[in-house]
């Protein structure tokens, strides 16, 4: 008995994100606080110098679908809408140093699939990385390819979500022979990055709405089906939450659309607000599949 609650002890609590060690805090903070510092040097330097002017300038330069002024002659041609990209990054720093944390802590047969394949946690956050920086990057420059670049982003953290939420429901493919069974994280992994790089390739003949939308239902019956697999196993309100702020992020940027939110000088934007909810809700949704306590 006591070695049973050990091991439950051992696999359970401390997979969680309050207690993770401080220097996971201090790498994910002190990265971001270093990037973000690098970035205001970055406007103060070219605040008002047009070093976009030489690309192909995309529809939101001429005919912006949302509210903020554009200062066409700037590095940053709308500043909330690309400052506010800084959410995805904080949220992918901050699950690549939990990816760290879990390959040196080496977690024990049982413990939740999320801390056992740390490799997973390090393509969630590469993918919000990614996000942040091309979604920050069409904001900033509202260049053709900048947009291009965003839409397909928007795809990899969901991506990433639902081959983490996969991998968790089959984490092991029997081979037979001596090997027995081999991990799907591969798999899994280079899937997501394969239909990522199509999506971007083939962004101009495809309705970014319908795909979005497709991958976000594929996401929600993969957590679907863990609850029905483990009811137990999940933390179901950090879905819930996860979905709220989905929710609250359409209705911002939906309200910003149709000019109802702030005037184009607020240093609060609709879409602002769209970047900083789905980051949460995509966070929520990496806590609640995280929140797996194992076998």
């Amino acid at each position: 008995m006591e070695s049973t609650s050990a091991a439950q002890e051992s696999c359970g609590p401390d997979l969680k994100i309050n207690r993770l060690p401080l220097w996971v805090h201090g790498v994910a903070w002190g990265t971001f606080a270093a990037l973000t510092l690098l970035l205001v040097v970055v406007f103060l330097t070219y605040r008002d110098v047009n070093v976009w002017e030489s690309w192909r300038a995309g529809k939101g330069l001429r005919n912006s679908s949302y509210t903020e002024a554009i200062y066409e002659h700037s590095v940053f041609r709308t500043r909330a809408n690309t400052w506010s990209n800084l959410a995805y990054v904080f949220v992918g720093l901050y699950t690549i140093a939990i990816a760290v944390y879990d390959r040196r802590r080496m977690w024990p047969k049982g413990s939740g699939y999320i801390a056992q394949t740390p490799v997973m946690t390090g393509l969630f956050g590469a993918a919000c990385c990614y996000l942040g920086f091309a979604s920050g990057l069409m904001h900033a420059s509202l260049t053709r390819w900048g947009q291009q670049l965003d839409v397909a982003s928007m795809y990899a953290p969901i991506l990433a979500l639902i081959a983490i939420g996969i991998g968790a429901l089959c984490p092991r493919v029997p081979v037979g022979g001596r090997v027995g069974s081999l991990p799907t994280w591969p798999v899994l992994a280079g899937l997501t990055i394969v239909i990522d790089t199509l999506l971007y390739a083939y962004k101009w003949s495809m309705s970014s709405t319908i795909v979005l939308t497709t991958l976000i239902l594929i996401l929600l019956a993969v957590g679907g089906l863990h609850v029905m697999r483990r009811p137990r196993g999940l933390a179901v309100r950090w879905c819930v939450i996860s979905i709220v702020a989905l929710l609250a992020a359409v209705f911002f940027r939906q309200i910003d659309i149709a000019g109802r939110f702030t005037g184009p000088d607020a240093w609060l934007q609709g879409h602002t607000l769209w970047h900083i909810f789905t980051a949460t809700s995509l966070g929520m949704g990496y806590v609640y599949f995280r929140s797996e306590r194992g076998v």
